[in-house]
């Protein structure tokens, strides 16, 4: 047992992300009349609505940096907004109510409810550049892959370290047009794709833990996922990279008056500055990381991820609702 481990089983203390969650199992049960619907708005507002009365509850004293809407679109969670007690410690948060809502209204599966907190004022704020190029790989691929090199090579490099043929490496990547000659270049270097239909939060998360099918997730995301995923990724001990992907001029110039850069790969220590960071997930849908909401005859059943990085731990919570309660 090394020190840091001695010193926190000595002193344990609070596990926010445990209250956390209750807002992402609000939200993802609220979503569920939705599913299938085709009502994409309709999900989320529902979700919003849940998870902004649940936070509302817990004693801490949140910011959302990372949110999905502004103030004058309400009821979206905006970027800004005070939510918590106003008691307790001082965090950012990133939220997303339904990672995932095309999936949600399609009856797809991997819809998510997930949120992020860290240290006041240790996110990146990257609303303004919406887009990021990023690399996400487990523990072994720490000073191994790095997101400046050819996919191929990153492929090669990350089987080596994991002790596996290439042909056994299996990368995840959003199936978006904008990654047609990416998929190639994977499927070229000898490596299995896990195409992502939508959110890649869940395929990065997928990448960094012990276990799992996916080795790795690469391609182009949201920038705000890319930053709630680093407080993931800390956690479980992996890598994240980043690079910021402005499309027009006007968003590039919108970062940069921001204070953001371009052609960096921002690394995980900025993206989250805090190595105090929780992060926290709650199926929607049935996926690959989490169980979907399911009715249970009285009960409503909901599985979540909880992870904290100060402590190293990967809980599954699982929870059963009394129907009940939510009519």
């Amino acid at each position: 047992m090394t020190d840091e481990t001695a010193s926190h089983f000595n002193h344990p203390d609070r596990n926010l992300a445990l209250e956390l969650v209750r807002a992402t199992e609000a939200a993802a049960i609220r979503a569920v009349p939705f599913i299938g619907r085709g009502d994409k708005l309709g999900a989320d507002g529902a979700a919003v609505d849940a998870m902004r009365k649940f936070l509302g509850t817990v004693e801490f004293d949140g910011v959302v940096v990372i949110g999905e809407g502004e103030k004058d679109k309400a009821p979206m969670l905006f970027n800004g907004e005070r939510v918590g007690t106003g008691n307790g410690p001082a965090a950012d948060i990133a939220v997303d109510p339904i990672d995932g809502t095309s999936l949600t209204a399609a009856g797809r599966q991997n819809a998510i409810s997930m949120l992020a907190a860290a240290d006041r004022g240790s996110m990146l704020d990257a609303h303004t550049v919406f887009y990021m190029q990023k690399l996400v790989v487990g523990a072994e691929g720490k000073g191994v892959v790095d997101i400046r090199q050819s996919i191929g090579d990153n492929i090669r490099e990350y089987a080596k370290a994991k002790k596996k043929d290439v042909g056994e490496v299996i990368v995840a990547v959003l199936d978006r047009p904008r990654h047609e000659e990416l998929i190639e270049d994977i499927r070229a270097a000898g490596a299995g794709t896990r195409l992502l239909l939508d959110g890649d939060v869940a395929g990065s998360i997928n990448a960094a833990m012990y276990g799992t099918r996916i080795d790795m997730c690469v391609g182009t995301g949201g920038s705000p996922e890319g930053v709630a995923t680093a407080c993931a990724i800390k956690a479980l001990g992996g890598q994240i990279q980043g690079i910021l992907a402005p499309k027009t001029d006007a968003e590039r110039e919108a970062g940069a008056a921001a204070g953001l850069r371009f052609d960096y790969v921002y690394e995980a220590d900025e993206l989250v500055a805090s190595d105090n960071t929780f992060f926290v997930a709650t199926g929607v849908t049935d996926g690959s990381l989490v169980a979907g909401v399911r009715r249970l005859g009285p009960v409503i059943r909901t599985e979540s991820i909880v992870l904290r990085s100060v402590s190293g731990t990967i809980r599954r919570v699982s929870a059963d609702h009394l129907a009940s309660k939510w009519l």
